[in-house]
This record gives structure tokens, sequence and C-alpha cells, in this order.
């Protein structure tokens, strides 16, 4: 089974937000709008964060993407009581929105801060919905529960199906997710691994790759490569 992981290369990204917004369509994540913004409600599956070093007039600013990192020893599994966020046969975490009952302990558990709470109903703007079709295949949270990036698991789904329907086995190079393949840089690669051959594989063993918090023990799957 594919040890399914991402690499983003810190010197390729220019924070053009097209990961956010291919986010926010693939997976039908609603608009916060002023409002909810203003308390800090805002959903942002994927966001870029920026870090500024320094003092005028010699400030750095460093911008690390924020994708859930797909722990190998995700927290946030073990603290949920009724077990609606887990690891699945794929070894992603997901979220079981039917089971949530939006007690936030994964939100506490989980040290990136990925996990956001759906204060409210999703809802589009008019000229939203007159432009912008939603993807049928991710339904809506209600509101309520916590929604997370889950490295657009519909998308391996359709992947596995169409491999099937083909008649031929399931390739790894036939799924990655929304952000992956808008990524106007070309900054994020997406991958197994495990597979020795695959691009991921081998720029996470780069002398310039790092994880954030590793000193956690969360094992993320989602590796950095240092500005040069």
């Amino acid at each position: 089974m594919p040890r399914w992981g991402m690499v983003i290369d810190l010197d390729k990204c220019f924070a053009c937000q097209s990961c956010t917004a291919a986010c926010r369509m693939e997976n039908n994540t609603p608009p916060a709008g002023p409002d909810q913004t203003g308390r800090d409600r805002a959903i942002l599956w994927n966001e870029v964060l920026a870090f500024v070093h320094g003092e005028y007039p010699k400030v750095e600013v460093l911008l690390v993407p924020r994708p859930c990192q797909q722990c190998d020893k995700p927290p946030c599994t073990y603290v949920c009581p009724v077990k609606a966020t887990y690891k699945n046969e794929d070894g992603i975490v997901v979220v079981d929105y039917q089971r949530c009952i939006g007690c936030r302990m994964c939100a506490v558990a989980c040290p990136y801060q990925v996990r956001y709470f759906n204060w409210y109903a999703p809802e589009w703007p008019a000229g939203m919905r007159e432009h912008l079709n939603p993807d049928p295949e991710v339904a809506p949270r209600p509101k309520g529960v916590i929604e997370k990036c889950t490295f657009c698991i519909q998308r391996l789904r359709h992947a596995k199906e169409k491999a099937a329907a083909e008649g031929r086995p399931f390739n790894a190079a036939d799924y990655q997710p929304a952000c992956v393949q808008t990524c106007t840089g070309h900054a994020r690669y997406f991958g197994d691994l495990d597979d020795p051959n695959s691009l991921v594989y081998q720029l996470s063993r780069s002398p310039r790759a790092f994880r954030l918090l590793e000193e956690m023990g969360t094992e993320p799957k989602v590796y950095y490569l240092k500005q040069g």
C-alpha cells in the first residue's frame, strides 16, 4: 500500500494562493464572510503562513504552506471520544462527519492547528453560486463539526475506480490532490514516500528536507525543502 506524502519546496512557493483556491473549490469549503472572519472563524484547509524575521529595513519573510500534515502517529486520533477521526486503510487521516459531535478535542491535540470547527451553516453568496458549481464528489459539512484536509481523498477513490474500470492496476501517479495539480510555482510534489523510484521519496531525503515540529513525535508525512 502506498504511503502517501507531500514535499513542498519553499524556494519555489511565492504565496500565489492557488493551492488555497483549488482546495476550497475541490472540497466545497464555504467562505466565512467578514463577520465570521473577524471572529477568527475562517476555514482554510490549505493556508500559506507568513513568518517575519528581523527588523526594518532588514526584514525577511518566510512563506510556509500548511495543509494537514497527515501524521503517521496523529495525536488527533487518540483523543476523539467517538472515533470520528481516524487513519483509513490508505493511511490518510480522515473525519467521519456523521460521527463527529464537535467536541473539538482533536483540534486541541493537533500541534499544527490544521483542524477547523464549522461554526456556521455552509452558505455561498449568490454571485458565487452563479459562476461556480459545487464539487458533486464532496458533500458540504454541516454546522458543528470539525473539518480538515484529507489529501483530496475523493480523488484517490475516483482514481482507483477508473483503474478498475479500465482493467489495469492502480498506479500512484494516477492520484494527486488539487493543491499539487494547481500549484503555479510547481512547488508541491506528491506520491509514495516508500517508493524509492518516486520523486517524493528522493526529495524527502534531501539535505534541505525538514518537517514541522518533528520533536513532537507525530511523524508528519509533509516535508519541506529549506530555502537555498
